[in-house]
């Protein structure tokens, strides 16, 4: 698979990511108090959960996500464009990311920064995984789901193993400033059929 960076392990589609950036993010960047980041792995929700933060920022006024694209307003940090973004922004930061517990910023562990993490069922990021991936240029085109299925089972698709980038988050979930939510549950409370609840 040619058409991913190779990190540790974790392939990267290199054509929004650098080792360079990845490293630094990592041993660098400072993660500040006051950031809140939106964490999933690709296909769980994470574009759909920016836009509810959003809102809940501006307190239900849309002008903001309505007038500026959701990468400004949550840029990706491990992007060759999220990253010079989030470096230079001032204030409360929000922050999206698909990093591996192992690959995320080291400054995170030791502030109060709030992370959301968001898990979905995992027949439904490989089937949604498969059809975006297919469609996109940003890695090499899965020819069937049936060697999509194969590749996601061993972690050669884009972030590496849900199960291993789901099992290493979600043991944060006793600290304060980690909440997991369900995908699922998320859905059924927009379509008025159930609540959040704490993972």
């Amino acid at each position: 698979m040619s058409d991913y960076l190779w990190f540790e392990g974790i392939p990267f589609p290199t054509a929004v990511n650098e080792k360079e950036i990845i490293e630094e993010i990592r041993n660098i960047f400072v993660i500040r108090d006051e950031d809140t980041v939106i964490l999933t792995y690709p296909k769980s929700g994470s574009n759909w959960l920016r836009e509810i933060v959003c809102l809940i920022q501006t307190k239900g006024d849309p002008n903001w996500i309505q007038s500026v694209h959701i990468w400004e307003c949550s840029p990706w940090i491990e992007t060759k464009n999220g990253y010079p973004r989030l470096i230079n922004k001032e204030g409360p930061r929000l922050i999206t990311s698909h990093l591996p517990f192992h690959l995320f910023p080291k400054s995170f562990f030791s502030s109060k920064a709030k992370i959301i993490y968001v898990i979905r069922n995992p027949r439904d990021v490989l089937v949604s995984g498969y059809f975006f991936w297919s469609k996109t240029k940003f890695v090499k085109n899965p020819e069937s789901l049936t060697t999509y299925f194969e590749w996601f089972i061993k972690g050669n698709v884009a972030y590496g193993s849900w199960f291993e980038h789901t099992h290493a988050w979600l043991s944060m979930r006793e600290r304060d400033n980690f909440l997991p939510l369900s995908y699922e549950d998320i859905k059924k409370a927009r379509l008025g059929t159930g609540r959040i609840t704490l993972q």
